[in-house]
Formats: C-alpha cells, structure tokens, sequence
C-alpha cells in the first residue's frame, strides 16, 4: 500500500510540482490544510516559499506549529523543504534585523547569506555524512538552490551516549559560506533546496524519504 503523505497547504506559493513529485515516486498525496488529516498521515510535507515571516504567519493561521509538535512528538515524519526547513528552527532575521520567531524544533536563527552574488540560485553538490537514509545512492549528486537566508552553524547538543538517540546527520553546502543543507533528525527532516526541482537526484531524495514512512 502507498504511504499516504500531506503536503501542508498553508498559502506559501504553487506547491502542485511537490505533488507531482511525490507522487512519481509512490505516495498517495493530499494536499490539505485540514489539522485531523495532516496529524494521522503517514508523512507530511511542510513547503515553504518566499519571505519566512509570511509563512510563519501563514503556518500559524493553519495551526501548523501544533500539528508538526504533535506528529514530532509521536514519531511521526516529517519533511520541510526550503523555508518550510527554515522555519524549523528557533527563528530568522527575515525581513529585518530583528528575529521572527520559528517553530522552534531546532536551535539556531536564519541570517541572511554573506556572498558576493545572492540569492544563491542553481545548482550545487553537498556534503553528506555517512550513514544518511535520505540521500543514500545520490551522496554525490547536485541539487537545486534558491534562497537569500540560510542557516550557518548546527548548535543541537549531540545526544548523551547513555540514551539510544541517534546523532543528528547534518548536511553542508557553500555558496560564500558553508550552510546546513539538509538535516536528517529522527522523524524531522528537512532540505534547504528543492527535492522537487532537482531532477532524478530530489525524486531519488523524496522516494528515500516516502520508503522510509
């Protein structure tokens, strides 16, 4: 049976090539805002595009913060895509100096990229960790960037080696500045770039991730 994914539709731009992709790759998507449906599926996609302060409004307005705390709390996945990874984290400096406030899964702010040209937009390969179930057989592959913000260092303690928790995998690219990529974090997972764009390499990402559900 196809796991059943939501994709969270909460205003933040055309997320009908997210559809598509996911389901290419096997899953039986819904895209909804709806709260019941998007805790009880097997997976849910959080997009994100544009400006971090207006799809944080746009989140809060679909209860979206309560639904990814609940299904995290559950074990249930969870992927976020572009802002939809940024908001993961604590907040960001978008639009202004003074931090917006995230969901807060993930310590750390968003700044703004210190490059000689941004936005970053295109193609770039990635540092991958051992060990990932996300990018397993495309380690070495390039994916498809476009954003201005991005998050610079990973400050999530690792786990006390006394519990069974996994270390988080944390996934690095550069464009003026190494950034987080993508992090892999137990049910919570999340790409700064976009699965969806990025050819055979993110469909190979986003079938990793529903096989996985």
């Amino acid at each position: 049976m196809s796991p059943d994914v939501v994709v969270l539709d909460y205003g933040s731009g055309n997320v009908r090539s997210a559809v598509r992709a996911l389901e290419h790759v096997g899953a039986t998507v819904t895209l909804t805002a709806d709260r019941a449906v998007a805790l009880a599926a097997d997976g849910l996609f959080v997009p994100g595009v544009g400006n971090f302060h207006a799809c944080m409004a746009g989140l809060a307005a679909a209860d979206g913060p309560f639904v990814i705390d609940r299904r995290l709390a559950g074990g249930r996945p969870v992927l976020g895509v572009c802002v939809g990874m940024q908001v993961m984290f604590e907040g960001s400096t978008e639009p202004s100096a003074a931090p917006v406030a995230g969901v807060g899964e993930w310590p750390g702010t968003v700044s703004r990229l210190r490059a000689p040209v941004v936005p970053h937009m295109g193609w770039s390969p990635v540092e991958v960790p051992s060990g990932s179930t996300l990018f397993a057989g495309i380690e070495h592959e390039r994916f498809y960037f476009v954003h201005s913000y991005a998050v610079h260092s990973w400050e999530l303690a690792p786990p006390d080696a006394t519990f069974a928790a996994v270390a988080p995998r944390v996934v690095w690219a550069e464009h003026g500045e190494r950034f987080v990529a993508a992090v892999e974090n137990g049910p919570l997972a999340a790409t700064q770039f976009h699965p969806e764009k990025s050819g055979d390499a993110g469909l190979a990402l986003l079938e990793n991730w529903v096989r996985s559900l």
